[in-house]
């Protein structure tokens, strides 16, 4: 916005300065032109009445006035007297003074003048006797190309100094009117990455103080709102947990005590489902907390994190023959951080290696790959399951969507989403992909700190 002010002003300038200059200009080189076709004609018809005296004192001072002027000026005229004047070529010029009478001014040029200014004028004995000869008078427009680069030049140099004054003048107005929005950009900035304290000063002209108080005072309510919403879910964490573990003993209670099989078989599949609402409950206490933006992202070791989840998840695939790596160019970084709000990460490579193992074949491989490129860090995470069909990866991030695959039959549709919300949330991308030589691809894409070392 601020350079389109600037141009915006600059151009008015211009407009102005050219409305006023450029006649001017033209008024001077016209008066230019004027001037020159005066003097010169002045001397002409001078000339032509000594040639018309025809004497011998006229021809001589015509020789004197003709040696007077230096190269630039040249005079020839016909012998009408014992001159020692060029006689001049005939032409359609000379023709019209000889035989009209009439002078002529031929400047070379229709645009301005060319190399010369040639005035021919007749020559009588009197002003209204016959013509007896012509006097022609060629003079070089050398100087008057200069002295019109000088008016040109000298007002196109004022012009621009001019103009980069302006531009100055500009700058500072337009950062002048322009500091009221971005006063309210930059609230605007803070509150999308969570600083809901960010208000914004209520300056300027009283369009934008009208802006900047309903921005504030929108601020203000969805922070209570948000406020609301970290007590629900606090509050919620501890009520649906508490009453879920506490059905969850008393079904292996009951289920200790009871010999009859069917009643055992019952209880049991009671205590799984008590167990998939307990994973239902945890997954949609997480998204209700990452909608909220309880904590911002700060710079947080990324190969620490990978490295604790994979030490936690190893035991599980150790069982069964599952092999976890890890590869890529920043395991050999220590130093390596991300962006991302504390616990994220963690919940966030939970989910996916859960869904990995989960699918994987007993003796296959999750390979773990983290990749490093200069303002973004990417997290691969590969198993060798039976892979997604393409019109599943479209929907796999949908809230309680379960695929046809293994996650498909015991999880609860929010795995997935939980992980996109979250990597959604620290500023970072999700995507699905298959993996080479079959199973699935999870591609998550982190903002690297600005703290990231090598």
């Amino acid at each position: 916005m601020i350079r389109q002010l600037v141009r915006s002003y600059v151009l008015l300038v211009a407009v102005a300065i050219a409305l006023f200059t450029v006649p001017v200009a033209f008024t001077l080189t016209d008066q230019l032109r004027d001037d020159t076709r005066h003097s010169v004609l002045r001397e002409a018809d001078a000339m032509a009445l000594l040639l018309g005296g025809d004497s011998a004192a006229s021809c001589e001072a015509l020789e004197e006035m003709a040696r007077a002027y230096d190269d630039e000026i040249q005079v020839t005229a016909t012998d009408n007297c014992a001159t020692r004047l060029p006689r001049p070529e005939r032409d359609a010029a000379l023709e019209k003074a000889l035989r009209q009478g009439e002078p002529t001014v031929d400047w070379g040029s229709d645009f301005i003048w060319g190399d010369h200014l040639v005035v021919t004028v007749p020559a009588r004995p009197q002003p209204e006797g016959p013509v007896v000869g012509a006097v022609r008078i060629q003079y070089a427009t050398g100087e008057l190309t200069s002295r019109l680069w000088s008016i040109w030049g000298f007002r196109a140099i004022l012009a621009l100094l001019v103009l980069g004054v302006a531009a100055l003048i500009g700058v500072a107005v337009a950062r002048r009117i322009t500091r009221p929005l971005r006063q309210l950009n930059d609230m605007a900035s803070r509150f999308s990455d969570g600083d809901l304290t960010a208000r914004s000063p209520v300056t300027g002209p009283p369009e934008t103080q009208t802006l900047a108080r309903t921005l504030n005072q929108g601020a203000e309510r969805l922070d209570t709102l948000i406020a609301s919403q970290r007590i629900f879910v606090a509050d919620a964490s501890h009520q649906l947990r508490t009453p879920l573990t506490a059905l969850r003993l008393s079904l292996d209670n009951i289920a200790d005590g009871v010999d009859d099989d069917f009643v055992r078989e019952d209880v049991e599949q009671a205590t799984a489902e008590v167990v998939r609402m307990s994973r239902l409950v945890n997954g949609l206490l997480v998204l209700a907390r990452a909608e909220a933006k309880v904590t911002d992202a700060e710079s947080l070791p990324l190969m620490d994190i990978v490295q604790e989840r994979l030490a936690v998840w190893r035991p599980a695939a150790d069982e069964r023959g599952v092999t976890i790596a890890l590869k890529g160019n920043a395991g050999g970084r220590p130093l390596v951080r991300v962006l991302a709000s504390p616990g994220h990460l963690d919940q966030v490579l939970d989910n996916v290696l859960s869904n990995a193992l989960e699918v994987s074949p007993d003796g296959g491989t999750i390979t773990v790959r983290v990749e490093h490129r200069s303002d973004e860090v990417t997290v691969c995470v590969l198993d060798e399951g039976p892979g997604m069909p393409d019109a599943d990866k479209s929907r796999a991030f949908d809230r309680f969507w379960r695929g046809k695959g293994l996650t498909g039959k015991s999880g609860t549709g929010l795995g997935l989403a939980v992980v996109k919300q979250l990597v959604t949330d620290d500023g970072g991308t999700v995507t699905l992909a298959d993996a080479p030589g079959g199973g699935l691809k999870v591609v998550i894409s982190l903002r690297a700190s600005q703290r990231s070392g090598g």
